[in-house]
């Protein structure tokens, strides 16, 4: 059997400064131990607290006043519930310009009913008219008619448009087209997106009292593959939507892009 080597002179010189390392700790007070410094850096946790079962069965249900629609001032605690102008049981509203209006009537789609509740704070000034004729350029979330393909609720730029001019609410708004089949919101289209998107000429919309929306169009079938190209109901017809083809369209020889969708449903149709 081997023996085990001699210890090297390195190994009496590291002995050595090992001892003349702990003396020194040893004058400085610092040979505390390792379980001493943990006991001094552990934080003591707090016991837990028990888990106390609460039965709520047995207590009243808490709820606001706005969800209770209790009026505070109201002697009896009547319940007055808040409802909008489309869903109040009264028949008639009164404007501030003193005349009673039908809510029920059938309004166009380009000249909505506005709540005159959010009207308080709108500022009835002539500056709020905008200078674009193609969508507008002043959003106005009261006043403004929502475009079915933009979706871009602005007042529209036309001259002679007393609703987004002078905000007469009456008035339907110029600027806006409407189905006169539906009256719906489908049928609301701007200057801009009434020509790229379908090819039709606002003046010309105008002046035709039987003017149809896509939809209605597509309903009674008369113009067949003709349909509407918003991206809602593009992806209701699980179709992609087509984001700015004009350019695709015109290079391609298309008036619109109903023009290029309608030839290549066709076109689809007959493979």
């Amino acid at each position: 059997m081997g023996r085990f080597p001699a210890k090297s002179d390195y190994e009496d010189m590291r002995n050595a400064r090992i001892s003349e390392n702990q003396a020194r700790l040893a004058s400085l007070g610092l040979q505390k131990t390792i379980s001493e410094l943990r006991s001094i850096t552990t934080p003591v946790k707090s016991p837990r607290r028990k888990c106390m079962k609460v039965d709520y069965s047995s207590l009243p249900l808490r709820r606001s006043s706005r969800l209770k629609k209790v009026n505070p001032s109201s002697s009896d605690g009547s319940i007055s519930v808040d409802r909008s102008l489309r869903f109040s049981s009264d028949s008639d509203t009164e404007f501030p310009n003193g005349d009673i209006s039908e809510k029920n009537e059938k309004r166009p789609a380009n000249s909505p009913l506005v709540d005159w509740r959010l009207c308080r704070s709108t500022e009835l000034s002539s500056e709020r008219r905008c200078m674009s004729k193609g969508r507008g350029s002043v959003y106005d979330p009261v006043f403004g008619i929502c475009c079915h393909f933009c979706r871009q609720k602005k007042l529209c730029g036309e001259e002679d448009c007393m609703r987004c001019n002078d905000l007469d609410v009456d008035q339907p708004c110029l600027g806006k087209t409407d189905c006169s089949v539906c009256h719906s919101s489908n049928g609301v289209l701007c200057r801009a997106c009434l020509k790229v998107r379908y090819g039709e000429e606002m003046e010309e919309v105008r002046n035709n009292k039987q003017w149809k929306c896509p939809h209605c169009i597509e309903e009674e079938g008369s113009k067949p593959y003709w349909i509407c190209n918003s991206s809602f109901c593009l992806k209701k017809r699980k179709m992609v939507p087509t984001g700015i083809a004009i350019y695709r369209a015109r290079e391609m020889g298309y008036e619109s892009v109903a023009h290029l969708l309608m030839d290549e449903l066709l076109r689809a149709d007959q493979r």
